[in-house]
């Protein structure tokens, strides 16, 4: 096999792509991994999850002592904000954990090429970087992951109007911050940016923030923001942006109403579309569906056998994880052995604070699915370790089946909830019930205990509760 045939060719290395080139090189394929960008990680490790954490850490840090420090008996001087500073943290975490994927790939035995994949048929990828490379391989994954969606109404031009991309790395505190979106993303940046002194707005479209949560779950989230000093105007459309001297209007309509709103910046963050443009699809009869999605079967394959497609480019919730578990499952079948991703606990998070996390269906699903379940709930202000470290706002929900006790859900908002939701996902897993949940031993005082107690709430027996 000459330096440039594979066994295995994957283009785009983020979250799915990578994984996917480890563990099929370590299933013994010859692989190649093909990135468009300088360093490995995708959107998520280099502009997207990464970066946005370690500014919600160091900005949570911040609001802390700020606010709260007097509370606990500890006495700080006047804080100042040194943007600067904060935005160097947050680039050397992104470069050492960028860095480390590029040895990591490198010590598995993965050729890396630099530049933009396509195809140019079903066994052939052109590689446009600073050197041009023909790669041919026997089987090939495309993982190119997704790019940021705008409205029409809102054109980003990266300055005023911005994406995440722009908004994780502001040379200083914009006054008045208006993010249209009320997901993830925007909660996320909203949050950060609030806690640095930001008038931050949020406009979401849909009657809630936090709409693929529970109804209760999302509205006690949009009461905790309030209380955070941001502003949350829901069923509200964004319809355009009006430009002054030193300011933007946003404008909306709301039940009728016109309605304004005044910004410095404005965050579009209404969601990703995936990334096939480019890659030479149309050309080689690559199917897409009606979202521009890459058409899969169970095994990841697209109609053109040979060639398979993961993470953020097929159906499905465009989360790391989600790319991470495809990319080691497609690698396995490749390699010609059984490989799975178990979609119904996937987790979902969002990095607020409190976080919020939720695997399975939840109970306002079960309820228009019309399955008859038994819902354990807990609160966070009933938890010692919650009350000890000043973390009592939050709620844990635990949807089991009526009939068989069957856990088919978890929504919890709370301090760390997108670390104690993976004790409800192993559960989950192996198709535990409540009372198996309730009956395993949680460390005390932990904030994990409030899944115990949910659990045990199921069948009304909850302990620590009312």
């Amino acid at each position: 096999m000459s330096d440039n045939q594979f066994d295995l060719i994957v283009v785009g290395a983020g979250p799915g792509g990578y994984v996917a080139a480890i563990r099929a090189s370590q299933l013994g394929l010859k692989t190649a991994l093909v990135e468009k960008r300088k360093t490995l990680g995708g959107t998520c490790l280099n502009i997207g999850c990464i970066p946005s954490k370690a500014l919600l850490h160091s900005t949570e840090i911040y609001h802390f002592l700020d606010e709260k420090a007097r509370e606990h008996g500890i006495k700080t001087g006047s804080l100042e904000i040194d943007v600067p500073a904060l935005m160097k943290k947050k680039d050397a975490v992104v470069g050492n954990l960028v860095k480390g994927v590029g040895t990591l790939v490198s010590k598995k035995g993965v050729t890396v090429f630099h530049g933009a994949g396509r195809l140019k048929d079903r066994n052939t990828v052109l590689v446009d970087g600073e050197t041009n490379e023909t790669l041919t391989g026997k089987h090939i994954i495309l993982a190119t992951g997704s790019a940021v969606a705008e409205l029409p109404s809102l054109k980003i031009d990266g300055k005023s109007i911005v994406s995440s991309d722009h908004a994780i790395a502001f040379d200083s505190v914009p006054r008045k911050f208006v993010v249209v979106g009320g997901g993830a993303i925007g909660l996320e940046l909203g949050a950060v940016w609030a806690r640095l002194g930001s008038e931050v707005t949020v406009v979401e479209f849909l009657p809630r923030i936090a709409s693929t949560f529970d109804a209760d779950i999302s509205k006690t989230l949009e009461r905790i923001l309030k209380k955070q000093g941001i502003r949350i105007q829901t069923g509200t459309k964004v319809t355009g942006v009006k430009k002054q001297k030193n300011k933007l209007i946003v404008t909306a309509e709301s039940n009728g109403s016109a309605k304004e709103f005044e910004a410095d910046k404005v965050l579009v963050a209404v969601g990703r579309k995936p990334y096939t443009e480019g890659l030479g699809l149309e050309e080689i009869g690559i199917e897409l569906d009606d979202k521009k999605r890459v058409k899969t079967d169970e095994h990841f394959r697209t109609n053109v056998e040979n060639i398979h497609a993961i993470g953020d480019i097929v159906s499905g919730p465009m989360l790391a994880h989600k790319a991470e578990e495809e990319g080691v499952a497609v690698a396995e079948i490749i390699a010609g052995k059984p490989g799975h991703v178990n979609y119904d606990v996937i987790p979902n998070v969002i990095y607020t604070d409190p976080e919020v996390a939720s695997a399975g269906m939840g109970e306002d699903e079960a309820g228009e699915k019309r399955i008859k379940v038994n819902v354990g709930k807990f609160p966070l202000a009933a938890n010692g370790r919650a009350l000890a470290i000043d973390a009592t706002d939050g709620i844990v929900k635990v949807i089991a089946s009526a009939d068989t006790d069957r856990v088919l859900g978890v929504q919890i908002i709370g301090r760390n909830a997108s670390e104690f939701i993976s004790g409800a996902v192993a559960h989950m897993e192996y198709g535990g019930s409540a009372e198996d949940i309730a009956r395993t031993v949680h460390a005390h005082p932990t904030v994990s205990e409030c899944l115990k107690e949910a659990a045990l709430a199921v069948d009304k027996r909850a302990i620590h509760s009312i």
